[in-house]
Parts: C-alpha cells; sequence; structure tokens
C-alpha cells in the first residue's frame, strides 16, 4: 500500500497530521534538521509526538538530514540513539558517513536517504540499495516516466513529493545561500535568495526581471494514479514550516484521493478540493512541478514569491480619507479572511465589509463590495488576493480538535455478584503496537443487589463505549452481567474504561519504545582503521614538510579553439567535461592537453538517461584515444554508472570525487575509500577549522578549490526558456 507522509514542525501540525489521514509523518529534532527555523521537537516532545503518533497508526520519520562535522558526530548519533530508544519508524539521512555509520549500529532501523543527496537516475537509487538504504526520497526534478522506470527496476523503496514548495535547484546541490549570506542551505539554514528578485541580462541589455528563480508550489492531485502504479512507496507533503491549518487540508484532500485512486472508483477531482489547495497556501497558483516529460515553462512565478491566495479583483474605487476600496467580486469573502494588494507587502484582515452602504458578513461571487479601514499604496486597478479563509481555517481546526483516529478493540465487561467488576480488552486492529494485547482491569467495586431497577446490558453498553476523548473504539462489547445487579452511579463503569483504556495505552507504548542500552556512541579511536591511518598519515606529513611538494588539478569548464593550450605549465591533472570528447573540433586540442598533464573525464552533477546515452556511446572512444587515467565524479549515481562498464574500474583509473558530494566528516571520507575513491575534495562550504580537522588524516588524498567560479544552482530549469 502506498503510504502518505507529512509534515511536522509541531504538536499540532502532529495533531493536525494525524487526525486527517497521515499513514506517517516526519519531524525533525532541535539540531541537524534541514529545516532548523522550524519549532522542531525537544527530545522530551519527540518522545511525546512518537507516542501520540504510534498509539494511532501512525509511524514517524526524524528528519537527521543536514550535514555533520567530526565535531557533531557524537551528538548526532546521540540524537539517533534516543530516537531509536522512543520508537522511531525510520531516519532521513543526507550525510553519507552518517547514514552509514546508522545502518551500522541500528541494522532494524530503517535508513532513508534525504533528497538532498540528490538521487536522480536508477544507478543512484541501486547503489544506495546495495549500501543498505532502506528508501530514497528522489530528486524532486525526475518526470514520472523516469520515477516509474526507477520504481520497476530496483527494490528499495522510492519516496517522492507530491505537494507543496519546490527549490529552483537541485536539493543538495545548492550552495547559493551559503555563498552569497553564509548560510547553508546543506545545514538547515537557507535564507531563500532564490525567492528575491533579480535581473537577466544579455549581452548587457535586460531581458527579464522579477523573482525569477522562485518556482511555483507543486499540486500533484493529477498524478496519484500514475505514481501508485508505478510502484511509488510514500507520497510526501512538503511544509514543516507551515501552518497546522496546512498540513490539516492538504492530509485531508491528498488521503482522500489516494484512497479513491486506490478503489474501483472513477478518478476525478474535485475543483472545490482544487480551491482549497489553492486557499491554503500557494505561490503562483501551483504547477505540476517536473512530473511531465516536457520541459515546464511555467515552473517559475516571477511576479510574487510567496502565497498569494485566491484573487479576488481589482480595486474599482478607492477613497482615501474613509480608506474604503470598491470591488466586483471574482470569489466570495467574508469578515475575518486576510487579503493583500499587489504594491503592498503585508496583509490585511477584513474587518469592515458593506454592499449598498450597508455592513455584511458574508459575500457571493459577482457582488459589488467595499471593504473598509484599508489604507497604503492603493490605487485603483490594483489587484486584490484573499490570503486566507476565516471559514477554512475554522474547518480546518476542527479536523484536528477531536480524535478521529481510531484504533479498533473488543473487549468482555463482566459484573459478577460478590466479585469485582473487570474489564477485559482485546486487540481487533492490525497495528503491531498491539499485537498481543490481551489484558484485563479489576476495578475494587463489587457490585449490590438491586432493590428496584436493575443494571441491563445496554447501559453497559453504552457507558463502555463512550471513548470518543480517547484513539480507541469498541468494535464489539460483550456483557456478562448478573441478574439483579445493581450499580450506584454510572461513573463506576467510566472509571472502569478509563482506567483500562490508561493501561492499554502503556502497554502499547512499551511496545513502542526499544533498548539500545549495548550501542556505544564513542566515535573516539574507533575500529575504522583510525589509528593506523594517523599513523600513516604522520609518516606522510613528515614527507610533504620536507619536500613540500602540492599537486595542482585545473578544470577547463570551457575550452577556447583559438587558445594555444601547448602554453600549459606545471600542471598534474587536467578535468575535461564528458561532452568536449564528443566534438570533433577539439580533437587536436585534447591531444594537446594531454602531453601536458594527466587527462581525467569530468562528469556532470546531474546524469539523466539522455546524457548517460552519451556517456556510453563516447567514454570508451575517448579511454583510447586520449589517455584517460581517470574520472571526476560529481554524485554518488556516477559510481555504478562506471562500474557497469568496467569491470574491474579501479584497477585502471583514478576516480575523484568533486566537491558535489559534500564531504564533510572523517566518517563520509572513508565510505568513499570504500567505494573506491582515490581523492576527494573539499566543499567549500567549511571553514577553515573544519578544513584543518579534515587534513588530519590521510584516509584519501584530497583537493582544495582555490581558484574559479562557484556553481551555486544545478537547475533543471531554463531562465531563457521562459522568455
Amino acid at each position: 500500500m502506498i503510504e502518505l507522509l507529512s509534515p511536522v514542525g509541531d504538536f499540532e501540525c502532529l495533531k493536525a497530521a494525524v487526525q486527517n489521514g497521515a499513514d506517517s509523518v516526519y519531524l525533525g529534532a532541535e539540531l541537524f534538521s534541514a529545516r532548523a527555523f522550524a519549532h522542531n521537537f525537544s527530545f522530551d516532545d519527540l518522545k511525546k509526538a512518537i507516542e501520540y503518533a504510534k498509539l494511532r497508526g501512525v509511524k514517524t520519520n526524524l528528519t537527521l538530514n543536514t550535514l555533520i562535522k567530526d565535531s557533531e558526530f557524537e551528538n548526532a548519533l546521540l540524537l539517533a540513539k534516543h530516537a531509536y530508544e522512543y520508537g522511531i519508524d525510520a531516519i532521513i539521512v543526507q550525510d553519507l558517513g552518517l547514514a552509514l555509520k546508522l545502518i551500522e549500529k541500528f541494522p532494524d532501523l530503517p535508513i532513508h536517504a534525504s533528497t538532498q543527496m540528490t538521487v536522480h537516475n536508477l544507478n543512484g537509487a541501486l547503489e544506495l540499495q546495495k549500501l543498505g538504504f532502506k528508501r530514497v526520497v528522489l530528486a524532486r526534478e525526475l518526470s514520472t516516466n523516469e520515477i516509474d522506470y526507477i520504481c520497476k527496476n530496483s527494490n528499495i523503496e522510492i519516496e517522492c513529493f507530491i505537494h507543496g514548495a519546490l527549490c529552483i535547484s537541485y536539493s543538495g546541490q545548492c550552495l547559493f545561500s551559503s555563498m552569497i549570506g553564509g548560510r547553508s542551505g546543506n545545514r538547515g539554514k537557507c535564507a531563500g535568495p532564490c525567492r528575491l528578485p533579480y535581473e537577466l541580462y544579455e549581452n548587457e541589455k535586460k531581458i527579464n526581471s522579477g523573482y525569477l528563480l522562485s518556482t511555483r508550489d507543486l499540486c500533484g492531485l493529477d498524478y496519484i494514479p500514475y505514481l501508485i502504479n508505478s510502484g511509488v512507496k510514500c507520497l510526501k507533503i512538503e511544509g514543516r514550516m507551515k501552518s497546522p491549518e496546512y498540513v490539516a487540508i492538504v492530509t485531508r484532500i491528498y488521503r482522500k484521493y489516494i484512497d479513491l485512486a486506490l478503489s474501483k472508483n472513477e478518478y476525478t477531482i474535485d475543483k472545490n478540493d482544487r480551491k482549497m489547495l489553492i486557499q491554503v497556501f500557494n505561490r503562483g497558483m501551483s504547477s505540476s512541478g517536473h512530473f511531465d516529460d516536457e520541459p515546464n515553462k511555467d515552473l517559475v512565478f516571477k511576479e510574487k514569491p510567496s502565497n498569494m491566495g485566491i484573487y479576488l479583483g481589482k480595486v474599482e474605487k478607492y477613497n482615501k480619507n474613509k480608506g474604503h476600496i470598491t470591488l466586483t467580486l471574482k470569489d466570495s469573502i467574508s469578515t475575518g479572511d486576510t487579503i493583500s494588494l499587489e504594491k503592498e507587502t503585508g496583509s490585511y484582515t477584513v474587518s469592515e465589509l458593506m454592499s449598498n452602504n450597508k455592513n455584511i458578513t458574508d459575500t457571493k461571487i459577482g457582488q459589488t463590495v467595499t471593504i473598509g479601514r484599508m489604507k497604503g499604496n492603493i490605487n485603483p486597478g490594483n489587484k486584490i488576493y484573499k490570503l486566507s479563509s476565516k471559514q477554512l481555517s475554522n474547518f480546518a481546526k476542527e479536523t484536528y480538535k477531536s480524535e478521529n483516529r481510531k484504533v479498533h478493540l473488543n473487549c468482555i465487561v463482566t459484573i459478577k455478584k460478590g466479585l469485582p467488576i473487570s474489564i477485559e480488552i482485546l486487540n481487533h486492529s492490525n497495528l503491531l503496537v498491539y499485537k498481543d494485547l490481551d489484558m484485563t482491569y479489576t476495578s475494587n467495586y463489587i457490585p449490590e443487589e438491586a432493590k428496584n431497577k436493575p443494571l441491563d446490558i445496554q447501559t453497559v453498553i453504552n457507558q463502555i463505549s463512550k471513548t470518543s476523548s480517547t484513539p480507541y473504539v469498541f468494535d464489539k462489547i460483550n456483557v456478562n452481567l448478573d441478574d439483579n445487579v445493581f450499580l450506584p452511579k454510572l461513573s463506576i463503569l467510566n472509571e472502569l474504561r478509563r482506567n483500562a483504556l490508561e493501561n492499554v495505552e502503556s502497554f502499547a507504548i512499551s511496545k513502542i519504545h526499544r533498548n539500545a542500552e549495548n550501542f556505544d556512541i564513542n566515535t573516539k579511536d574507533s575500529k575504522d582503521c583510525i589509528i593506523d591511518n594517523m599513523r600513516n598519515f604522520a609518516n606522510q606529513k613528515n614527507i610533504n614538510n620536507r619536500n613540500n611538494t602540492y599537486n595542482l588539478s585545473l578544470l577547463l569548464n570551457t575550452i577556447n579553439i583559438d587558445y594555444d593550450y601547448s602554453k600549459l605549465d606545471k600542471v598534474d591533472k587536467i578535468y575535461i567535461p564528458l561532452k568536449y570528447f564528443s566534438i570533433k573540433k577539439y580533437e587536436n586540442i585534447l591531444k594537446t592537453i594531454r602531453k601536458k598533464a594527466d587527462l581525467y573525464i569530468y562528469m556532470p552533477t546531474i546524469v539523466k538517461g539522455n546524457y548517460k546515452n552519451l556517456f556510453f556511446s563516447n567514454v570508451e572512444n575517448a579511454i583510447k584515444k586520449y589517455s584517460i587515467q581517470g574520472f571526476v565524479i560529481s554524485n554518488i549515481c556516477n559510481i555504478m554508472l562506471l562500474n557497469s562498464i568496467f569491470n574491474d574500474l579501479n584497477k585502471y583509473f583514478k576516480i575523484i570525487s568533486n566537491y558535489t558530494f559534500n564531504v564533510f566528516n572523517k566518517y563520509t571520507v572513508l565510505e568513499l575509500k570504500k567505494l573506491g575513491i582515490s581523492t576527494y575534495t573539499l566543499s567549500p562550504e567549511l571553514d577553515k577549522d573544519t578544513i584543518f580537522d579534515l587534513s588530519n588524516y590521510n584516509y584519501l588524498k584530497k583537493e582544495l578549490i582555490v581558484y574559479g567560479k562557484t556553481p551555486v544552482l544545478n537547475m533543471n530549469y531554463c531562465l531563457l526558456r521562459r522568455i
């Protein structure tokens, strides 16, 4: 069965998700979450959140999905240990070293590869499957056909985003916030520079302007049946920084359409449901994202980078003195709703609404109304949007105000003369935490002989059935009742039910919690050959200090056909993008470059299916013609791609991991070594102290980028395509 995964930023959002039909939720702790500015959960709150969800049959995923420094590694493992003991169902991880350490330490805990690992093809999914990951959250830039291909040809669980905000860059491959503001998206602190206004120039002429990198939100309702048939395991809603009302409405609607797609009924989408999704939050009225095979020319909404709401109409009249705006409505509006105007950055709450000089509270489409108490930069012709609906907000709150998510139980109530009354509760659900439930609670109260009106079975059933404030419901209540028995007050039965269900909850919590007593979080002098590597490093360091030898590598992103490359001097390695090896006019230049240094094929960060074909057709010829010494790979997907071509890859070639591998700690370095990497490139996001720390280990050779332009975005969208 497919799983609906909802975002949880705080406990109210958790209730909103659970009570509206989520199969699972994802939530962050106070440390190491890719949404550092969400409320997130303390250790105590995390425990309570896991218990709340799992008592109601909802799985929990912890987002431990930032890059981890060596100095933080023990705390990250400690967090994972606590989450494991609390009963977390899975941990979502970006950092390769941390992920594989968790797989080693917690073999019974599923580890999910975050979308920030940028897995975008079958090779990447298969590589993570081989490494022991349970699930991969695919890059959001994949079409449904690409997702289908990965599902059909791998055994790893596939998760993909179905609704919410999109990044302009492949997640995990964006340095924009880090490079311009010192706030790393890979460390959970993205400042959102893609939501700022920009100007696009061509030959010093401005050709476009606006919020050119701000993507519309994704709405994937139309693609649910196809993704289910493809074999996608989980559909994920974005929004850990969104409101509980957003979580409630979006979860509720996607629950409805997943269930519809799984039924035998015709799959049609109610326009009112689309409207609710747009009203609760949208950028640019939403889009299909990257799900279609054809490029999405409307991916970006350049007019506004934030929630735009629903279009209400244009200002027809504005009385500045009274603050009155008159318009003819394209959608209804009520007092308590919030609105925005296109030239104003803030929002207004509608507190005064008039029609024909009379105060009103509600309106209809097509009605001409006046909104009062409006001040600001307002002019006739300005567009007006309804940002939020008080009615929808109230409805959303009602959906998680009470217990809608019920665990099914059976019980037997025994009321006998001379004996304390008791209730035996048995599981009637398929939830694992209640699997062996068969427990009896006995009250201290002994029933009396009836003098007037004896207790009847229906009265007992009525009282025991009152479970509306709990996550439980009794499907079947059997009553063993002696004749002529009397209870002085019905609260005795209420207390019996209440105490028994508290025991049921305690039973389930005992099944949720796990023991990790033997887990050692100490990462100092571990059994990863660290001591031997340190000794090797010390010996090597002495040699380097005496000779003061360094190697120089040169990346030629662009080859200038008019430049004389025979002038290159004192370069040890030269990296050339693969595309140049397939273009005949560069043949002589490449032969010249080969004589000046060792030549490496530089792989792109993203290798879609069409590029894979280009690689297969050209790499063999390039290796023979230019004596290729190795490859610079930019994504974990490249490892299996190369291994699928060469039987003994590392015997003949050197493999260098690019900075896009986001290496932040020694454990990732060790894992790269196991994968056959000979040299790794330090991330440009690293500070001086972290670079020095990594330089203390001689697991692999390392490269540091010292000059050149740093790509800050890797996009599946062409800025020129929209013009």
